[in-house]
C-alpha cells in the first residue's frame, strides 16, 4: 500500500458549545487494512487487527452534524475520532485519549501536519519524568518515537495549544485512557488521517 503523502496548555480548556450531532449507525464491517506498510525509510509492522475491537478500526459510518465537511470530531468519551464528510457520513477512527487529570475539551485548528515528526517533551512532563529529560532536545523520528508516524498540531488563538493528533506504536492503547492530553491513533490509521485532513481544519474536541 502506498500513502500520498503530552501535555497542559494553560488557558486552552474551554466550554464547548453545542456541536449538533448524534449517534452513529451501527459500526460497520472495517475494509482497513492494518498490514505491514514501507512509509518513507521505516517498514511500519502488521497490526494484529483480530485483537483490535471493532469498533475501533477505521471505517465509514453514517454520522449527523451541523459542522462542516473537513471538521474533526473527538468524542473522548466513547474514544472514535471523526473525519466528517458530505452527506452525512464520518471516517470514524479509534483513539487513545487523556488519562486521569489530562483531559480536556474545546476546540482547535489543524496549524500544521508533520510525517514523522521529532517528538519533544515538554518541562512539565519532563519534571514527572525525569529520565526524559534527554530529549529535551528533541527525540529522533522512528518506530518508537511516541508521535508515530504522522502528527497534526493544534493551535488555539495562533499559539501551540502543546496538543497533537498523532501516531502510535503502541496499538494496544487505542480505546484507552493513556496520554498526557494528545490523541493517538494506530500509525496506519494516522497516515489515512493526516492524508484526509486540511491544514486549518477545525477540530472540536468533545
Amino acid at each position: 500500500m502506498v500513502f500520498r503523502n503530552a501535555l497542559s496548555a494553560a488557558g486552552f480548556i474551554l466550554t464547548l458549545g453545542l456541536v449538533g450531532c448524534s449517534t452513529t449507525a451501527p459500526f460497520q464491517t472495517s475494509t482497513a487494512s492494518y498490514s505491514s506498510v514501507t512509509d518513507a525509510s521505516y517498514v511500519l509492522p502488521t497490526v494484529p487487527v483480530q485483537k483490535i475491537a471493532p469498533e475501533y478500526r477505521r471505517q465509514l459510518v453514517k454520522y449527523d452534524t451541523k459542522e462542516a465537511p473537513g471538521t474533526i470530531i473527538v468524542d473522548t468519551q466513547n474514544k472514535f475520532l471523526y473525519l466528517v464528510e458530505p452527506d452525512g457520513k464520518a471516517m470514524r477512527y479509534g483513539i487513545g485519549v487523556g488519562r486521569e487529570g489530562f483531559q480536556w475539551k474545546g476546540s482547535a485548528k489543524v496549524a500544521m501536519k508533520r510525517e514523522w515528526p521529532t517528538w519533544t517533551p515538554p518541562a512539565p512532563m519532563i519534571k514527572r519524568q525525569p529520565e526524559l529529560a534527554k530529549y529535551a532536545g528533541g527525540m529522533q523520528p522512528g518506530l518508537n518515537n511516541p508521535l508515530g508516524a504522522r502528527a497534526l498540531y493544534l493551535y488555539k488563538g495562533g499559539r501551540d495549544s502543546g496538543y497533537r493528533l498523532h501516531g502510535t506504536p503502541e496499538w494496544w492503547s487505542i480505546g484507552k485512557n493513556v496520554s498526557s492530553g494528545c490523541i493517538r491513533l494506530i500509525n496506519q490509521d494516522i497516515i489515512d488521517l493526516h492524508d484526509r485532513a486540511s491544514v486549518g481544519a477545525k477540530v472540536v474536541v468533545l
